[in-house]
């Protein structure tokens, strides 16, 4: 148990975690290079490679035909995005069997507030095993964790630490921090990128060390020669993060009021040069950001497009909204607005993406009645069609305009997140 008052959170990674679902769901590729990717696009990414892959040189992000060239053995295997979820969300539930305070970082990573836990469980390294093990066995995911009495510390000790340990345990505090994190690169520090990385060596600091030991006073009269008068606020959240101080709490909901409704897809700027056919994905996006609106109780009073142009060499974009009349979450009248306003700022150059939002959200409890039109019924006819999706499929009931080869509906409706459920 840590000092008095210092709380023991946890920062739990599943160990190549889509890669890792895979191999355990086919035992007979236990001992080969796996990665899971689209395996008939070999322009696509890798999105996970197992450490067998790992170790021939595959790694997470190139191309599938760079990984193929590399380990020609590599067994490349197509996402189900659903499932990986599903076993996220199972892998919650094993965490809250200890303790309620469970916050989710990410598909494979969760922080976890065991302190109020430690008197019923053992030690945190106890605690951390027992859900290796239960996770293991459940889901044949290996976990790593990084232990720390703030979420930073958690964080950086499983990136930095845990990892690299064959128990994947590693405890990070205010104790051990200056003879393990202060001598890490300052590259390995949490948030630092290539860019802050050059920009802190031509301060001359190369380690989190570097940072760490200086007065926060001196590391902003830095950053300000560095980056300008604008830079105090970076420079409090980097020097704190060297240290380790993180007040933040882990919080059981990622849940919060919507500031917006979104929706956007990558298009193959070869298909879509004709006015008529980029509109087809256009009205798809609309029809799904007014029903992710309606799904969540909100109407919104600006819509937003965006689209990224292509004339094969040089790219452009451009992103302008419009405020409505009043707020809607109508498919016909956000419709309206976004191809007023994708008609009026298109170029004409072929489109690589498309950009749908909805904003300024208000709850759709009570809306605005006109004259000239019946709303209520409007709603009332939108509503029944999601009714339909929800229960049979979001192509039970389709624009005609998606049956045509430029529409994208049927194909997004067996994906989650631009990949296969």
């Amino acid at each position: 148990m840590g000092k008095s008052g210092e709380r023991t959170i946890f920062l739990i990674d599943g160990q190549s975690f889509y890669a890792s679902i895979e191999k355990a769901a086919h035992p007979e590729l236990k001992e080969l290079p796996v990665a899971v990717g689209d395996p008939e696009r070999k322009s696509g990414i890798i999105l996970a490679a197992c450490p067998i892959a790992k170790s021939r040189g595959v790694t997470t992000a190139e191309r599938i035909g760079q990984a193929l060239a590399k380990c020609p053995d590599l067994q490349v295997i197509r996402p189900r995005m659903q499932t990986y979820i599903a076993i996220s969300l199972f892998i919650t539930e094993i965490f809250e069997s200890f303790t309620d305070l469970v916050e989710p970082y990410s598909i494979d990573e969760q922080f976890l507030d065991v302190t109020g836990s430690l008197a019923c469980f053992g030690t945190a390294e106890d605690i951390a095993r027992q859900l290796q093990t239960r996770i293991l066995l459940s889901t044949g995911v290996w976990t790593r964790c990084g232990i720390g009495p703030t979420k930073i510390l958690a964080k950086m000790a499983t990136d930095n630490f845990s990892k690299e340990r064959p128990d994947g345990l590693f405890r990070l505090n205010f104790d051990n921090i200056e003879d393990t994190l202060w001598r890490l690169p300052v590259h390995r520090m949490f948030m630092v990128a290539s860019r802050m990385t050059r920009h802190f060596t031509r301060m001359g600091l190369h380690t989190i060390g570097d940072i760490g030991k200086l007065e926060l006073a001196e590391f902003k009269r830095r950053m300000r020669w560095e980056m300008g008068k604008q830079s105090d606020i970076q420079a409090e959240y980097y020097w704190q993060t060297a240290r380790g101080i993180d007040p933040s709490p882990v919080v059981p909901s990622i849940r919060s009021k919507l500031k917006s409704v979104s929706h956007g897809k990558a298009m193959r700027s070869s298909l879509y040069r004709k006015r008529e056919d980029i509109e087809v994905v256009l009205l798809e996006l609309v029809v799904e950001v007014c029903r992710r609106s309606r799904r969540h109780g909100y109407m919104g009073n600006v819509v937003t497009v965006g689209a990224a142009e292509t004339d094969g060499i040089k790219s452009t974009s451009f992103h302008r909204q419009m405020t409505l009349p009043q707020p809607t979450s109508l498919s016909h009248e956000v419709a309206a607005a976004a191809l007023s306003l994708f008609r009026k700022h298109w170029s004409g150059l072929a489109v690589s993406h498309l950009h749908i939002s909805l904003t300024q959200l208000v709850d759709d409890d009570a809306y605005q009645l006109t004259l000239f039109e019946d709303r209520v019924k409007a709603y009332s006819l939108e509503k029944a069609a999601d009714e339909i999706k929800d229960r049979f499929g979001s192509i039970a009931i389709m624009r005609a305009s998606s049956l045509l080869p430029t529409g994208v509906a049927r194909e997004r409706s067996e994906q989650i997140g631009g990949h296969y459920k």
